[in-house]
C-alpha cells in the first residue's frame, strides 16, 4: 500500500532562494567597495579550487576583497554603460564581466597585485569531463604501486588486470586517457591514483580600473570592447 503524502514531515529549514534582498546586499556591498579601495580588477579563472582560491582572500583581506557570482549583478551594481555608472568610466569594467568572471578591489600596487596574479598557482587533480593535456598509457605488466586489495577497484574502472601471486598485473596495455580528448569519471579516478594532475588553478587579470585610469590586460581585447553602447 502506497504511504500518504498527507502526514509527511516538512522543514522549515530549507534555505529559500536568494531573492532582491541578496542581490541588493550584493549591490550595496560592490558600491560600497568602490568607495573604500583605490582600484578595481576584472579577472578570470582556469579550474577553480576554492579551498585554494579562500587562501588567496584570506592572505589578502587587509587590503583587498574579492566579488565571485552573477556577472548580471556585479554590472547592474557598477553601471552597464555611461548614463548608469556609479563612477565615471567604471561601466568599461562591467563589460568585461564574461563568463567564469570575477572582481578584485584592492588598495595594493598594480605591480604587486600583476606579480601576486602570475605567482598564484595550483596543480590538483583533474575532475571528470576535464581535457586531458598528455596521453597515459599503462604497459602490460606488474603494477607493483597498487596493492592486492586494489584489484577489484581497478577491474571496475575498466582496467585489465588481475592477480598474480598477490601482485597485481596488467594483461595488456592499457590507455588511460587520449591528449585532447574530456576525462571519463574511470580515467579521472585512475590518474588520481596515479598521482598524475592534470589540472592547474590560475587566475588571469583582465583589465584594471582606478578613478584616473583604465587599462586592459588580456590580449585579444582593446578599447573597442568596451566601448559604451
Amino acid at each position: 500500500m502506497p504511504k500518504s503524502k498527507r502526514n509527511r514531515p516538512v522543514t522549515l529549514s530549507k534555505t529559500k532562494k536568494k531573492g532582491r534582498e541578496h542581490k541588493e546586499s550584493i549591490v550595496n556591498s560592490l558600491r560600497k567597495a568602490l568607495e573604500d579601495y583605490k582600484s578595481v580588477y576584472v579577472f578570470s579563472f582556469e579550474n577553480m579550487r576554492n579551498v585554494k582560491f579562500k587562501e588567496l582572500k584570506e592572505q589578502l583581506k587587509s587590503s583587498s576583497r574579492f566579488f565571485l557570482g552573477s556577472n548580471k549583478v556585479m554590472q547592474v551594481s557598477l553601471g552597464r554603460s555611461v548614463a548608469d555608472e556609479v563612477q565615471p568610466g567604471i561601466h568599461k569594467v562591467s563589460k568585461l564581466l564574461r563568463g567564469g568572471a570575477g572582481l578584485c578591489f584592492t588598495n595594493l600596487a598594480k605591480e604587486e597585485v600583476q606579480r601576486l596574479f602570475e605567482e598564484f598557482v595550483e596543480h590538483d587533480f583533474a575532475r571528470t569531463g576535464s581535457i586531458a593535456s598528455e596521453k597515459v598509457e599503462l604497459k602490460e605488466g606488474p603494477l607493483e604501486q597498487f596493492s592486492h586489495e586494489m584489484e577489484p577497484f581497478l577491474r571496475k574502472q575498466g582496467m585489465p588486470v588481475r592477480l598474480n601471486k598477490g601482485v597485481v598485473e596488467l594483461v595488456s596495455d592499457f590507455v588511460v586517457c587520449e591528449e585532447g580528448k574530456p576525462l571519463s569519471p574511470e580515467a579521472s579516478r585512475i590518474l588520481r591514483l596515479l598521482d598524475v594532475k592534470m589540472a592547474t588553478f590560475r587566475l588571469h587579470l583582465i583589465c584594471r580600473w582606478t578613478p584616473d585610469d583604465f587599462e586592459v590586460y588580456r590580449e585579444g581585447l582593446d578599447d573597442s570592447d568596451v566601448e559604451s553602447s
